[in-house]
């Protein structure tokens, strides 16, 4: 039976994107959980205050230093949005922000696919930096250290990306996996 010859279609997008930033101010975090609903604070657990905002979908660690960590968002628009609803939360604590914020991506996570299918127990054994554990999780971890991301593999050919700091880099990433992968014939 002759094997179907798959058409590689690559594809990506990102899911994620891991910011942090300061808003150069100290912030009530007593006051701020004390007045708004969307918010947890737990001192003795975590320093920090848990905001979670609705529309972009996000949620953000706020410390009483200014320093926020804001997660979920899937574009850099998104991400800007979310801050200046953290930031007109604050107006109604009466805590004044006439910064414009500098924001510095942590991390970019992407999912998608290959176009392939893989047979990850021979990447395990043709490539480097991998982990595989098929009892544990289906996926196998290859670290690219080139691109300097990590990659789960799964053997319909699904990816997702960590590691990347735009979304540039998760589509350079994505090209070396690819390339690599045809390396050892997968």
């Amino acid at each position: 039976m002759a094997k179907k010859q798959q058409k590689s279609q690559k594809e990506i997008k990102v899911v994620n994107i891991v910011v942090s930033t300061s808003l150069k101010h100290d912030i009530p975090l007593e006051k701020m959980a004390a007045t708004l609903s969307n918010t947890e604070y737990n001192p003795e657990q975590f320093p920090g205050l848990v905001i979670r905002i609705k529309e972009p979908k996000t949620s953000a660690l706020i410390f009483s230093s200014g320093k926020i960590v804001c997660t979920g968002a899937r574009s850099m628009d998104k991400v800007h949005e979310s801050i200046s609803k953290i930031i007109k939360s604050l107006e109604k604590i009466k805590v004044k922000i006439t910064i414009k914020p500098e924001v510095k991506i942590q991390n970019i996570v992407a999912s998608g696919s290959v176009g392939m299918d893989l047979n990850l127990n021979t990447l395990a054994m043709k490539l480097d930096n991998t982990e595989y554990e098929p009892e544990q999780f289906p996926g196998l971890v290859y670290k690219l250290d080139e691109a300097k991301a990590t990659f789960l593999l799964f053997s319909n050919g699904k990816v997702v990306c960590t590691g990347t700091k735009s979304e540039k880099e998760v589509e350079i990433a994505l090209d070396k996996l690819i390339a690599n992968l045809k390396k050892v014939g997968a």
